[in-house]
């Protein structure tokens, strides 16, 4: 039986820190390029992504790596997109997807469009999948699996190209969403970017009480604030961009948070027990619902493995 002929014959990935070397594993692992290549500037990263072998071909040149890509995605922090794409568009051929991971749609639209060559299919895209890893050797080919991509077409994009877009997803193990930009802002803002900012908030004042020894508060990290620091060693050049290229979104969500934390803390005050039993009801009905939509796990302990005791001295 004939193997299926693969999706692209070259894939151009623009950046190789965990997303982008797990795109080119997961790409492999389904056979969906012919060829993967990667442009990576730097010497020393460019060393580490070559002992990770996740891509046939390393560039430290940017029209190397996209001369006769049919698919090119951007995966880099979204405050270098607009330079890559000027500089990336006159080595672009005609009838080539371009795309990125951005975790904020409409900035990469307004950054990256005014330099799309015509002819270009540009499709704005965006993999809801992560770790609090980063760098070439992060990635892996199950990041994907079961988790949803965000795809943020444009008016008049082209069908064949959206198809071929959302094949490629699904080759990697995502499910599919089509999605207006604005709106994707608006929902990110409240699923991604506003606990990030919670929780890199929590973890900075946890940092600075100087009534609590640092000691004191790595050794006691057993629960809440040991998973606030989970989410809070994102890459912070990512997150950096992700805050204020979702400005308004994430001020209009915070706007929200800030109320509804005055109500809780309102409730805390006057011990008003059957309002925080009412909160703390719904919200464990909303993770109950998370697991069942399969994007955790119900293993207890969100299936870590208990860490080894320490033996006393």
């Amino acid at each position: 039986m004939t193997a299926p002929s693969p999706l692209f014959g070259k894939i151009a990935l623009i950046g190789a820190g965990l997303i982008g070397s797990s795109i080119a594993h997961a790409s492999r692992r389904a056979g969906l390029a012919e060829h993967i290549a990667a442009y990576i500037p730097r010497d020393t990263t460019r060393a580490r992504a070559e002992k990770s072998g996740f891509a046939d071909s390393l560039h430290s040149e940017l029209a190397a790596a996209v001369s006769d890509a049919n698919l090119v995605i951007l995966a880099t922090p979204l405050g270098t997109l607009a330079d890559l794409a000027q500089r990336a568009a006159p080595h672009l051929n005609p009838g080539v997807i371009l795309t990125d991971v951005g975790s904020v749609k409409a900035s990469v639209i307004r950054d990256v469009k005014p330099h799309v060559p015509p002819g270009v299919h540009f499709i704005p895209g965006h993999p809801v999948a992560g770790t609090e890893q980063s760098g070439p050797e992060a990635g892996f080919a199950e990041l994907f699996d079961g988790r949803w991509c965000i795809l943020t077409p444009l008016s008049g994009t082209d069908p064949q190209a959206l198809e071929k877009l959302k094949q490629f997803w699904r080759g990697c193990g995502s499910n599919v969403e089509i999605m207006d930009a604005e709106h994707h802002d608006l929902v990110l803002a409240i699923t991604s970017h506003v606990p990030h900012l919670i929780a890199y908030n929590i973890v900075g004042t946890a940092a600075d009480l100087e009534t609590v020894r640092q000691g004191e508060v790595i050794k006691y990290s057993a629960s809440g604030f040991r998973d606030f620091t989970r989410i809070a060693a994102s890459d912070p050049t990512m997150w950096r961009d992700i805050f204020l290229n979702n400005r308004d979104a994430v001020l209009e969500m915070l706007g929200r948070f800030n109320e509804d934390l005055a109500a809780l803390q309102r409730a805390v005050r006057w011990g008003d027990g059957d309002a925080l039993f009412r909160l703390f009801t719904r919200t464990r009905a909303i993770r109950r619902s998370v697991v069942e939509a399969g994007q955790d796990t119900p293993k207890p302990n969100f299936g870590r493995l208990s860490p080894t005791p320490r033996r006393r001295s």
